[in-house]
């Protein structure tokens, strides 16, 4: 695709009704009228309202979060050579925008002249465009993934990685303004334990963590509403959970008893399981991948074990007799993280056999994930490079966290990455890429050890506050 100024086609004259059908060409944006969505929460601009327009200049209008403050509207296009050829809407830039806009969400549609249904934009069936103001930082809205945000000093450009909405369809384009629905709201736990994991499966949520008596896990349809449950060992502290091969994989410590594993295929009854070698080891992380279980500890002789099943575990030997912490799996390989040691990353293609790695830094690292073919983790320590990203497991690079805060928990799911502290005034960060991060506010300032997605909604679980141990956020 071309930038909009681009055509192969000999000069000629256009008539203006040839110019209404070829819509996209650099020149002046006729504003007719206004076209209101029935919104009370929202402003919009209006453009070529059933007139020939030509892209590549700006309208300004006022929405409802700027006031008396004029933002300019700057549409642009491509063209895709083909018999024939075809102009599509590719970019919009909104710029002059102030500071009482914080917090809210911009949403762009476009319209034929003929409906008052939005037309698609990217994805084949995208008609919203939605963009969050992050405090001046723009980033992608819900339900945006299909395109990118470039975000500005008081502007930001939209682009459609696979534009849809053709020019001879479009009349009118519209932004409005609307409170932002990418807020996290916090949930009422089953009860007030100390929460340390949380995993998606087979339709319900599952939290573990350290119960009193048998309290231990927790579990909901839909990340709202949730009832506790009984785990399979007493007072034991559950530092992790995972859901692979229809069923769920829960492993902590439990001190005089091998009982480190529980299993459960529906996250409501849950079995007692050895762990290897009867440790009672502080097991920290569980995954799955390449048909087999994975688990790390933070102690003792075998710092890894194995199951295929998650019943009967294995002792394996790690790379380094480290805190090890986190595990996942991605593109072929394992990779773990520790607190601690010369070597605080460790990768392994089956499980069994596991090489020492170099981190980018010497950051108590707590947590990785997999996603964007990129592994990123993130850490307790580190000023300015709390994150690291890796798109082999093996070679690491540090990146800049949104606030130097105690990174617990990660996640990718949705095209977006989320991280979750347990410190700091913004206790959650998200990045579209893994290297670029954005810090947001947390339902409350508990400290965030966990999330997951599941069902079209990211849940958070903590180790404190009263009542409100869970937070969520529709994505």
């Amino acid at each position: 695709m071309s930038e909009d100024f681009y055509h192969d086609d000999p000069i000629e004259e256009i008539s203006k009704k040839s110019l209404q059908s070829k819509f996209l060409s650099t020149g002046v944006v006729i504003v007719c009228s206004i076209f209101f969505l029935q919104s009370t929460l929202a402003g919009n601009i209006s453009l070529n309202s059933g007139r020939g327009i030509e892209f590549g200049q700006g309208v300004s209008q006022a929405v409802a979060c700027s006031g008396n403050t004029n933002l300019t509207l700057t549409p642009r296009s491509s063209f895709t050579n083909g018999s024939p050829g075809t102009h599509y809407l590719q970019s919009v830039t909104v710029s002059n925008i102030p500071t009482s806009c914080y917090g809210d969400d911009f949403i762009i549609n476009a319209f034929n002249d003929s409906s008052s249904t939005p037309l698609a934009l990217f994805n084949s069936t995208s008609t919203d465009a939605v963009v969050y103001n992050n405090n001046g930082t723009f980033q992608k809205g819900i339900g945006s993934t299909g395109m990118t945000v470039s975000s500005g000093s008081g502007s930001f450009t939209i682009t459609f990685t696979n534009p849809v909405a053709q020019s001879s369809s479009v009349v009118k384009l519209t932004i409005r303004s609307t409170v932002d629905q990418a807020v996290w709201t916090s949930r009422t736990s089953a009860t007030d334990n100390e929460w340390d994991g949380v995993a998606y499966g087979n339709g319900i949520f599952v939290a573990v963590g350290a119960g009193v008596g048998t309290t231990g896990v927790m579990t909901s349809p839909d990340g709202i509403t949730w009832t506790s449950r009984v785990a399979a060992v007493a007072s034991a502290t559950w530092h992790a959970v995972t859901f692979a091969n229809g069923i769920f994989v829960a492993v902590g410590f439990k001190s005089s008893t091998p009982n480190a594993v529980m299993t459960s295929s529906d996250g409501v009854n849950w079995t007692a399981r050895n762990s290897v070698a009867n440790q009672s080891d502080a097991w920290e992380g569980v995954t799955f991948g390449n048909g087999i279980f994975v688990a790390v500890a933070d102690e003792r002789a075998y710092r890894v074990m194995t199951s295929s099943d998650g019943i009967t575990w294995t002792g394996r030997t790690a790379a380094a007799a480290n805190t090890w912490q986190s595990v996942t799996y991605g593109n072929g390989i394992f990779v773990a993280v520790s607190l601690d040691g010369v070597n605080r990353v460790m990768t392994s293609t089956d499980g069994i056999e596991w090489t020492a790695r170099t981190a980018a830094a010497a950051n108590s690292w707590r947590s990785v994930t997999y996603g964007e073919g990129l592994f990123v983790a993130v850490g307790y320590s580190g000023t300015s490079n709390g994150v690291m990203t890796s798109p082999d497991g093996i070679t690491w690079t540090s990146r800049v966290s949104a606030e130097n805060n105690s990174w617990r928990g990660i996640t990718y799911a949705n095209g977006l990455f989320v991280a979750v502290s347990t410190s700091g005034v913004n206790r959650v960060m998200t990045s579209p890429d893994g290297i670029t991060w954005t810090a947001d506010r947390a339902a409350a300032a508990n400290s965030w050890r966990s999330v997951t997605y599941g069902n079209g909604i990211f849940v958070a679980v903590s180790g404190d506050g009263t009542g409100n141990r869970v937070m969520t956020l529709p994505y």
